[in-house]
């Protein structure tokens, strides 16, 4: 049986993401890894996080003494406020999506395509909790990343040539980080490996992708 191949774990993988932030930037994180990016905001960069929910300005994770039920990201995590915290409704929220005003979004995925497909929001047989705010932030966001394991937990590549999955959105995906490294898409076009997660070869990301890629490290 072959070595198992880990490279990134779940930490390492969301504090890569976070060198996509920029100062300035408005940034939606998806649940799963990607609310882990809130903790790795490089020094220096001053960024503004938005929530479906109806909150702009959120703060990091609570510590047990400071946890207020009532402050909530999209996925339910309790978080915090800060000095320029702003609440309204989601109809707001969604109107700031859709009207383009978010730079960035990092999203969960359960399969990419690649050419940029993505497919975040339903595996048909299983319950799951639905689309949420995927559909709109794919179509209004500026820049998508994807943050997610290389393979399932089968061991099933999820970089592929098509989605069998239900789409979230087509051709909408920018960049995906996995835990064996980093690809950056050209949107209906195609897919190039751009940098590799330390102890991992280019042969070990070929044995776990479907997707055609072209190597640029």
């Amino acid at each position: 049986m072959a070595q198992e191949v880990k490279g990134w774990d779940r930490n390492q993988m969301a504090e890569r993401a976070a060198k996509e932030l920029e100062d300035g930037f408005y940034v939606n994180l998806g649940i799963g890894i990607p609310t882990l990016v809130a903790n790795y905001i490089p020094d220096g960069v001053d960024v503004t996080l938005q929530s479906e929910n109806g909150m702009l300005g959120m703060g990091p994770f609570p510590y047990d003494d400071e946890v207020d039920p009532d402050l909530i990201n999209a996925g339910k995590q309790t978080i915090t406020e800060l000095r320029r915290t702003s609440y309204f409704s989601s109809a707001d929220s969604f109107a700031m999506i859709r009207g383009g005003h978010i730079d960035l979004s990092i999203l969960g995925a359960m399969e990419v395509s690649e050419n940029g497909d993505l497919a975040n929001w339903m595996i048909p047989g299983k319950m799951v909790k639905g689309m949420g705010g995927a559909m709109d932030l794919v179509a209004g966001v500026k820049r998508v990343v994807v943050v997610m394991d290389h393979a399932s937990k089968s061991g099933d590549p999820k970089l592929l040539h098509e989605c069998s999955l239900p789409l979230t959105g087509q051709q909408v995906v920018d960049m995906v980080i996995t835990n064996l490294g980093v690809f950056e898409i050209e949107r209906g076009k195609g897919m190039k490996l751009t940098e590799l997660a330390p102890g991992v070869t280019i042969d070990d990301v070929k044995a776990q992708t479907e997707a055609a890629f072209d190597v640029a490290v």
